[in-house]
């Protein structure tokens, strides 16, 4: 049994005269004692919506909540021992900085002084112990959101719950609070679930990532299982940067194992004994199928495939080449600069063992050896 574990967890949300909207569908996670998980998603994937159903700002519609072994879905959020930061700061106007981070300890029967060295603490923490004494209103958006985190980490909690916690920040303020707050957590072995549209956050932040798209959760698993096991199209073509190249290929048998024909100017010969049993199986019913080859895994001046340039970018430390191919456009990702211009033919190698194949349910039916 996990921390929490959530069972079967919808959220319908309905309004007169319009049709209703399936936010979460079906949702079942089991979180351990001191995990960071994130919650990985686009606008609308309901990631959010999750999220306060956890916390009790939005009621269940069917399904169910436990946390540390008792069930918490039908509790009012007050006694839920859950802590949450909001991506809207909800902070409280008459109230300073102190006044705001502090009122979240005022059930907990603390002295003034234990108070005061743990709003200090949290404050230096996320660099806003200079603002302490200042109202919401005379402060930066960046400096809210900071705010809003403090008041939820200076908690003791059996939970955290962190909505696009450094959305506002600065990119190199950012970089900095995602060590120290995942330090803090760690150290601690302090239950989170954050909330992000950033695969760097979430990789940076979280033992284990949630990726989720139109209220159903795709895969739950680390950063390094989602690249090299994605569990089916989407995950694969959502994970990574640039995101995996996907191309339909065409299925043929042939002398112990298939033929996978892209147009006519990519072939791929996959040994059968290189391919799992449900692999073969699905290979020996298909056509036609989708493959998955990621750009870092492809070679650019070898190989027999000819690509003509239309992009190379130098991103400082890598080259970005985008090329057509088969009618088809492909990345390939190189950690060194490239005299190629747009029109250029160049050579691309992609070979079998780096290839992901996916069924025509985009499940993935077979993973590219890990290298």
């Amino acid at each position: 049994m996990g921390t929490l574990e959530l069972r079967d967890l919808d959220k319908v949300y309905r309004s007169r005269g319009k049709p209703p909207v399936h936010a979460v569908r079906s949702l079942n996670m089991n979180i351990e004692k001191g995990e960071i998980v994130a919650l990985l998603g686009s606008s609308g994937c309901g990631k959010t919506s999750t999220l306060r159903m956890i916390a009790g700002f939005e009621s269940v519609t069917a399904g169910s909540i436990a946390l540390r072994g008792r069930r918490i879905d039908e509790l009012p959020p007050a006694r839920r021992k859950v802590a949450m930061a909001f991506e809207g700061y909800s902070l409280y106007p008459p109230l300073t900085v102190r006044q705001n981070i502090a009122f979240a300890l005022k059930s907990q029967q603390l002295s003034r002084s234990e108070v005061s060295r743990r709003v200090d603490t949290v404050a230096r923490l996320v660099e806003i112990d200079d603002i302490l004494e200042s109202f919401p209103r005379a402060i930066s958006g960046g400096q809210q959101q900071r705010v809003s985190l403090a008041r939820a980490l200076v908690r003791y909690a059996d939970l955290y719950l962190l909505d696009e916690p450094m959305g506002q920040l600065e990119p190199q303020l950012r970089a900095v609070l995602r060590g120290r707050i995942k330090n803090l957590l760690a150290e601690r072995e302090m239950t989170a679930i954050f909330v992000t549209h950033d695969q760097t956050e979430a990789s940076a932040l979280a033992d284990r990532i949630a990726v989720m798209e139109d209220g159903v959760l795709q895969q739950f698993a680390s950063e390094k299982e989602l690249k090299n096991r994605p569990a089916n199209l989407f995950v694969a073509s959502f994970i990574g940067e640039p995101p995996m190249n996907l191309l339909a290929a065409d299925v043929a048998r042939s002398d112990g194992g298939f033929g996978l024909s892209i147009g006519s100017d990519i072939s791929f010969q996959m040994r059968g004994d290189a391919l799992g049993h449900t692999a073969q199986k699905a290979l020996g019913e298909l056509s036609r199928v989708r493959v998955g080859i990621r750009p870092q895994k492809i070679a650019v001046g070898t190989g027999d495939a000819r690509v003509r340039v239309v992009s190379n970018q130098w991103l400082g430390d890598q080259s970005h080449i985008a090329g057509e191919c088969a009618g088809n456009l492909l990345i390939a990702v190189i950690p060194s600069r490239i005299a190629a211009r747009p029109g250029d033919i160049v050579q691309f190698a992609l070979e079998p063992r780096h290839l992901h194949i996916f069924g025509p349910d985009d499940a993935c039916i077979h993973h590219a050896e890990v290298s």
